[in-house]
């Protein structure tokens, strides 16, 4: 049987969208073909594909894929499910705001879906979840300190990232706390909580070190039913440190299989 291809439109051309939006002009993800980019900036004739406003997007498309942050999830999310459009989201973190993720999930007919980026064992830990709550589920997060810094930071905060010799814990809290402080460093926080179900019970620790050559993120949990950590460590990207050089990847591999890819589980 002959499947339609999905007209996917990308938001971002950034150092996510770059990748996912060539691999697909590409034809690297069978059943899938790009029909337009969003960006805010003029893009030219160096793209492979229109430059697109969200709603011609929403118009010409039946996938949209986010991948310039958690801005557009808040702006855009709701109407992109209305039309009938799918949404995947790269940006979790917008997720944390859970009136926004109970409207995102009761708007239709589209449908919404996430992919977690540059974190693996997520299956594994909603797997476990399924059998009962996890009691205690930890996030380490260690970058380099210039990916880090933030608008809202004093120039205290700041001197502390830029001198530091040494990692240094940045700021601890709640899955819930943590994506809305640091919107391009900690959607991890946000893809660990989406998993376990549970924003506050997912405790969040980022820390600078400046000797930090790989992103690594550190996931611990525990319940009656065992005990479990993962480790990953990344290259950055070197467009743009904030993300991780797989991040693009991820995406891909969930396009992938909104397409239709045949005969995989994992």
């Amino acid at each position: 049987m002959n499947h339609r291809p999905r007209k996917v439109a990308l938001i971002g051309w950034g150092a996510i969208g770059r990748v996912v939006g060539g691999a697909l002009a590409a034809g690297e993800v069978p059943g899938a073909e790009l029909a337009g980019i969003v960006d805010n900036r003029p893009l030219g004739d160096a793209v492979p594909a229109p430059q697109l406003t969200v709603e011609q997007a929403i118009a010409a498309c039946d996938l949209v894929v986010e991948a310039a942050g958690q801005g557009v999830v808040r702006e855009w999310g709701e109407a992109v499910l209305a039309s009938g459009t799918d949404l995947l989201v790269a940006s979790t973190g917008a997720l944390t705001d859970e009136e926004l993720a109970k409207r995102l999930l009761a708007t239709g007919p589209g449908r919404v879906y996430f992919t977690g980026g540059a974190v693996g064992g997520l299956d594994l830990l909603q797997a476990v979840r399924a059998m009962g709550p996890l009691g205690e589920v930890t996030l380490t997060t260690t970058k380099l300190p210039a990916t880090l810094e933030q608008p809202w930071m004093d120039e205290e905060t700041l001197a502390r990232l830029r001198t530091a010799t040494a990692p240094v814990e940045v700021m601890s809290g709640t899955a819930r706390d943590v994506p809305a402080r640091f919107p391009r460093s900690a959607n991890v926080a946000a893809s660990v909580a989406l998993a376990t179900g549970d924003l506050d019970a997912v405790r969040v620790r980022v820390v600078a070190d400046p000797a930090a050559a790989h992103t690594s993120h550190v996931i611990e949990a525990s319940g009656p039913h065992g005990s479990y950590r993962f480790e990953v460590r990344h290259l950055p990207d070197a467009a743009n440190p904030a993300t991780s050089q797989v991040v693009p990847y991820a995406v891909l591999r969930s396009l992938a299989a909104l397409a239709g890819r045949r005969g995989q589980i994992l």
